[in-house]
């Protein structure tokens, strides 16, 4: 987790194949599961938001749940068990 703007790019190009400057908000997560950064390019600038759990992990979409939407990434930043989500 101690990658910043330029090699989450990086990342983004070379390991995804898509263009972070689309649009598309891109999940990273550490193998712990208790740190998530997510990548924005707002326009004019990318905006880089980070988050540390002190307690538990994030919990992983599953399946068709994998291209994350707005409320599944909501429910994921809040601790919310994705399994009791319909």
């Amino acid at each position: 987790m101690r990658k910043g703007f330029d090699s989450l790019c990086r990342m983004v190009r070379d390991h995804l194949h898509k263009d972070p400057l689309g649009g598309d908000v891109f999940v990273f997560i550490n193998r712990r599961r208790n740190q998530i950064k997510l990548l924005y390019w707002e326009g004019d600038g990318f905006m880089l938001f980070y988050k540390r759990l002190e307690k538990g992990t994030f919990e992983l979409p599953k399946g068709e749940e994998s291209r994350v939407s707005v409320e599944i990434l909501s429910c994921l930043l809040q601790g919310i068990k994705l399994s009791t989500v319909r």
